[in-house]
């Protein structure tokens, strides 16, 4: 096993960014999750489900990434599957957090469901757009904006919101401003790599093999910094509590 581990290592082109942020992905994410494992047993017990979902969000993102390594190595292809399948399983997830963080204060779950059906018709009509060809990967990349952007109103104007506005929590309302950061620069990032594909806006900008690489960015920068949000909360609330009793 651990010849097998240090041989991949060392088949890591130099000069591979794409090979190299697939690596630092799987070593980043892995760390994060045992970290935020770790860390349940320091927080209220209303908050604990809030990490076990950060650790599960870069747990099962660390096995795919993993896994996307060895087949880019192998092919030098984008692992366009197996990345998705990670997405349908991180991405809702990601949603439930911002249920989680806001349910203390009154979140229902009709706000979950929304959620989580946005993220799933993003995910679903994203696919389709980078599976079926050029000639409509534009079209499915529309509905896929369509999805995300009512996600962004959810964080910014609806529910989510409100029940931050409406909350006496700092902490929340300190989180749900970097939460806004993440939606919008951080999750940016996926539809500019969906827009270099063949036939899309950004077509001819960057090469194609590059868009695994804005992926890979994404992915880091948004999973563990979710976590690190919900992590932050938790800590805050768990420290008022405490003051309080």
């Amino acid at each position: 096993m651990e010849q097998f581990i240090l041989l991949n290592v060392l088949e890591i082109p130099t000069d591979d960014w794409v090979a190299i942020t697939f690596f630092i992905g799987y070593m980043a994410m892995f760390a994060s999750a045992v970290f935020f494992f770790v860390e349940r047993g320091n927080v209220s017990q209303k908050w604990k489900t809030s990490l076990l979902v950060s650790g599960l969000i870069t747990g099962i993102a660390a096995v795919h990434y993993y896994y996307m390594k060895d087949y880019y190595l192998a092919t030098g292809e984008n692992p366009t599957a197996l990345r998705y399948i990670d997405w349908t399983l991180t991405v809702p997830l990601m949603c439930v957090e911002f249920y989680l963080l806001t349910k203390p204060f009154g979140a229902k779950g009709s706000t979950l469901f929304k959620l989580i059906l946005a993220s799933i018709g993003m995910l679903i009509t994203g696919f389709i757009g980078e599976t079926t060809g050029v000639d409509s990967n534009i079209f499915w990349g529309v509905l896929s904006t369509i999805f995300y952007l009512y996600i962004v109103y959810e964080v910014f104007a609806g529910d989510v919101a409100k029940l931050t506005q409406n909350s006496n929590s700092e902490g929340l309302k300190q989180a749900m401003f970097l939460m806004k950061i993440f939606i919008t620069a951080g999750w940016a990032i996926y539809p500019i790599g969906y827009m270099i594909l063949p036939g899309n806006l950004l077509s001819g900008v960057f090469e194609t093999s590059q868009i695994d690489l804005f992926y890979n960015i994404a992915d880091a920068v948004n999973k563990i910094g979710f976590g690190l949000v919900v992590y932050y909360v938790a800590t805050k609330e768990t420290a008022k509590e405490k003051a309080a009793a």
